[in-house]
């Protein structure tokens, strides 16, 4: 079993945690939260998002061989986001649960004897119904609905991962040779 944090959305302000279990043969499986709610009244900048996802990863190669939750893995995620973002002038609000869903490949590299830095990146489909408005007069002025529909990049992952459980070590990163 791990813990693991997303850094790329710590470094956008987006706190989460993830989980990932291992029940053998290479394959995972995962889920993870995030939440945010900032706001500043003086110039309406606002930034809210939260929701979670679900993965299952295989993982392959010599190091996953050696070690579980090591080297390279193919993978299938789904996910579902709320948000809300304005800073100082149009604001996109997703009030309805938006959904995407890929596939994703990525590598779990060891750093130390319990930690892992995972590398993932995804494709797939994000879709949802969001507003536009403008904040006016201290009130926020809805002005369109629109579906959103884009295929492409919807996952990127820079994990710190935490292994934890008895025999759950890197060997050859801080750990007995």
């Amino acid at each position: 079993m791990a813990l693991k944090t997303n850094m790329l959305y710590d470094a956008a302000l987006v706190p989460n945690i993830g989980v990932e279990f291992h029940p053998g043969k290479g394959w995972t499986l995962g889920g993870n939260g995030m939440y945010a709610w900032w706001d500043n009244d003086r110039k309406h900048d606002y930034w809210r998002i939260y929701g979670g996802e679900l993965d299952v990863r295989k993982y392959f190669g010599r190091r996953a061989k050696e070690k579980p939750l090591t080297g390279h893995h193919l993978g299938l995620y789904g996910g579902v986001v709320t948000y809300d973002f304005e800073l100082g002038g149009w604001g996109y609000l997703g009030d309805k649960w938006s959904y995407y869903a890929g596939i994703e490949y990525g590598y779990s590299l060891p750093v130390a004897k319990r930690l892992n830095i995972d590398f993932g990146i995804g494709i797939g489909y994000f879709g949802g119904e969001y507003k536009e408005y403008v904040p006016m007069d201290g009130h926020y002025v809805w002005q369109v609905t629109k579906q959103r529909h884009w295929l492409g990049p919807t996952k990127a992952e820079i994990s710190l991962v935490w292994l934890l459980g008895r025999g759950n070590t890197n060997k050859w990163k801080g750990g007995e040779r």
